[in-house]
C-alpha cells in the first residue's frame, strides 16, 4: 500500500496545477500532457483503493490524520481544526466516479487552444479541490475544499464557456455561494457547540500527549461534560466529522445541544441548522426550486465542463446530504421526511416535464440530470438500505451516464455549433456509430434494464416504497419520471436519427474521431458492467450505509 495514498491524490493535481502555471511558454503543447499524466495516476492509486478496500468494515480506511491548526482562545477554549482524510463505503464509489469524469473531461479537452495554461490549470485546481471533499473528514477542511472548487468552475464557464457566458458564471456562482453561506453559519455553530472529547482529555491532564485514547476514556470525558463539570476554558473545540455526529460530544446548553430549548422564530436552532445545511447542499444537488443556475450553467458551459458539472460535483451535493446533514442531524432529517420526500418528487417530475419541453439538446440533458437528482433525494429520504444504497448507485450511474451524454452534444456541436434537436434528422445514415453510442446513453439513462440506470431508480423506489414513516403515494408519484425520461429520450432519439437524412444548415460530417472513441466507448462498458454487476457498486457502500442507518434511526 503507498504511504499517504490519500493526500497523494489531493497534491497531484493540486501540485500540477502549479506547473502548468510555472512552466515557460514554450512548452504550451505540454499542458494538456500534464494533465492527462496526473489523472492517469490518479485513475491508478483509486485503483489501488478499490482493490484494497475491506468491504466487510463499514469504519473509515486508509486514515490520515495530522494536527493542523491549534489556537488557545482563553475562557473560550481551544480551537482545534485537524487534517483528517479517510474514505469509507459512501465516499469510495463517488471518489472514482470523480477520478473517472475528471479524466474524461481532461481527454474531451484535447483541442482548447485559447489560453490553455490557464484552461488546464484552472482545471487541475478543481480536481485537486473535487477529490478533496469526498476525503475530508474535518468540516473546516471540507468546506475549504468545497468553497474553492467555486473559483475555477466560475473562470471555465466565464472564460471559455458560449454566447452568454458571463451570465451564466455569475448566476453559478451567487447561488452557489450563498448556499455555502448557509453551511458555514451551520458549521460555526457546530464548532461552538462541539468539543473533541480526547483533546480536552489532554489539556485536562487525564492522559499524555502522546498517548491513544480509548472508548472508556472518551466515555469519561463525555460523563464530564454532561455533569457541567468541565471548565469552559478547558474545552477544546472541534470540526471533526466523526465528534460532531456523536451527540455526546455537545456542550449541554450550547446552540445546537440535544437539549437546547434555544428557538429562532418559532423554530428550535437544531430544526433551522438542518434546514440551513440541507439549502446549502441542496442547491448544488441541485433541488426544486435552487435548480435554476444549472440549465444555464450547463448550455453556456464548454463539453468539458459541462462533464464535470454534470458527472461529479452535483454528486457533492448528495454526498453532503447523506454525510454531514444526515449524519449530524438525525433527528431532525427523520423528522423532515415527508417534505424531503416531496422535494425529490417534485423535482424528478418538473425535471422531466421541463425536459420534455426542451429544444435545445444540452438543455434537455440539464433538465434530465434534475429529474434524476430527485430520484437520490427520495432515496437518501427513504432512511431505508435499499433507498440510500440506491441514492448513492443512482449518483455513480447518473455520473457516468450524464457525462457520456454532454460528450454526445459535444460531438455534434463541435462539426455544426448547432444543438438544436428539430434541425436534425437521420443521422442513423451518415453516423451511424455515434447513432449506436447514442442510443446506449439514452436507453440506460431512461433506466431500461440491463443498464446502470435501471439499478440506481429500482432501489431508490424500492427503498420509498418500504420505508415506514413515508406516504406510499410519494414513491408512487415518483415512477411518472421514469415515464417522462422514456417520453423525451425516445422522442429525442427518433426526431435526431432516423427517417430521411437533413440538417437545417447542410452537412454534420463525418462520425467518431478515434480520440472520440477513446472517451465514449469505456463510459458506454462501464454503463452496461454496472447495469449487469450493481454489487461492484453494493458491496462496497453496504456496510457504511447499514452502520448509518443504525445510527440515524
Amino acid at each position: 500500500m503507498i504511504d499517504h495514498i490519500l493526500t497523494l491524490l489531493i497534491v497531484l493535481p493540486l501540485t500540477g496545477a502549479l506547473a502548468v502555471t510555472l512552466l515557460p511558454d514554450g512548452g504550451k503543447g505540454n499542458f494538456r500532457y500534464i494533465a492527462l499524466g496526473i489523472m492517469l495516476a490518479e485513475l491508478l492509486l483509486t485503483s489501488v483503493l478499490y482493490v484494497s478496500f475491506s468491504h466487510t468494515d463499514p469504519g473509515h480506511q486508509f486514515a490520515e490524520t495530522a494536527d493542523w491548526i491549534t489556537l488557545s482562545i482563553g475562557s473560550l477554549g481551544v480551537v482545534s481544526i485537524d487534517y483528517a482524510l479517510a474514505v469509507d463505503g459512501i465516499s469510495l464509489p463517488l471518489l472514482i466516479l470523480a477520478v473517472i469524469v475528471m479524466l474524461a473531461g481532461v481527454i474531451s479537452s484535447w483541442n482548447i487552444r485559447q489560453k490553455s495554461r490557464a484552461y488546464f490549470a484552472l482545471y487541475l485546481l478543481l480536481t485537486g479541490n473535487v477529490l478533496g471533499c469526498f476525503l475530508a473528514q474535518d468540516f473546516f477542511l471540507f468546506y475549504l475544499f468545497f468553497e474553492f472548487m467555486l473559483l475555477p468552475m466560475y473562470f471555465l464557464i466565464g472564460l471559455w464557456g458560449g454566447p452568454r457566458r458571463e451570465y451564466a458564471a455569475l448566476k453559478f456562482f451567487v447561488y452557489t455561494f450563498l448556499g455555502s453561506l448557509l453551511i458555514l453559519i451551520v458549521m460555526i455553530a457546530l464548532y461552538l457547540s462541539v468539543i473533541d472529547p480526547l483533546e480536552t482529555a489532554r489539556v485536562i491532564g487525564m492522559t499524555g500527549a502522546d498517548q491513544p485514547g480509548g472508548q472508556e476514556l472518551i466515555a469519561t470525558v463525555q460523563q464530564l461534560l454532561s455533569e457541567s463539570r468541565l471548565a469552559s476554558g478547558q474545552l477544546v473545540h472541534t470540526f471533526r466529522f466523526e465528534y460532531l455526529a456523536d451527540a455526546h460530544n455537545y456542550i449541554p446548553g450550547s446552540i445546537l445541544s440535544n437539549i437546547s430549548e434555544l428557538n429562532i422564530f418559532g423554530v428550535s436552532a437544531r430544526l433551522l441548522a438542518f434546514w440551513f445545511l440541507f439549502a446549502g447542499f441542496a442547491v448544488k444537488l441541485p433541488v426544486f426550486p435552487v435548480h435554476t443556475w444549472l440549465p444555464d450553467a450547463h448550455v453556456e458551459a464548454p463539453t468539458a465542463v459541462s462533464v464535470v458539472l454534470a458527472g461529479i460535483l452535483l454528486k457533492i451535493g448528495g454526498y453532503g446530504l447523506i454525510r454531514i446533514v444526515d449524519g449530524f442531524f438525525p433527528g431532525e432529517a427523520v423528522y423532515s421526511m415527508i417534505p424531503l420526500a416531496v422535494l425529490g418528487m417534485i423535482s424528478i417530475i418538473y425535471g422531466g416535464f421541463n425536459a420534455l419541453g426542451q429544444t435545445d439538446l444540452k438543455k434537455m440533458i440539464a433538465y434530465s440530470s434534475v429529474s434524476h437528482m430527485g430520484f437520490v433525494l427520495l432515496g437518501i429520504a427513504s432512511f431505508t438500505a435499499e433507498g440510500v444504497n440506491g441514492a448513492i448507485y443512482q449518483m455513480v450511474s447518473h455520473g457516468v451516464l450524464s457525462a457520456m451524454l454532454f460528450l454526445l452534444t459535444g460531438v455534434i456541436y463541435d462539426r455544426t455549433h448547432d444543438r438544436q434537436i428539430d434541425h436534425y434528422r437521420g443521422l442513423i445514415t451518415v453516423m451511424p456509430r455515434f447513432t449506436i453510442l447514442t442510443g446506449i446513453a439514452f436507453f440506460a439513462s431512461l433506466g431500461l434494464p440491463g443498464f446502470s440506470g435501471f439499478v440506481g431508480e429500482l432501489f431508490t423506489l424500492m427503498g420509498a416504497f418500504q420505508s415506514e414513516l413515508m406516504p406510499v403515494w410519494i414513491p408512487a408519484l415518483s415512477t411518472i419520471g421514469i415515464v417522462l425520461a422514456a417520453a423525451y429520450f425516445l422522442w429525442t432519439y427518433q426526431r435526431m436519427f432516423f427517417g430521411a437524412y437533413w440538417y437545417k444548415h447542410g452537412h454534420v460530417g463525418e462520425d467518431l474521431t478515434k480520440r472520440e472513441y477513446i472517451l465514449l466507448i469505456p463510459l458506454a462498458i462501464l454503463a452496461v458492467l454496472l447495469g449487469i454487476l450493481p454489487g461492484l457498486i453494493f458491496n462496497i457502500t453496504g456496510a457504511t450505509v447499514a452502520e448509518l442507518l443504525e445510527k440515524l434511526m
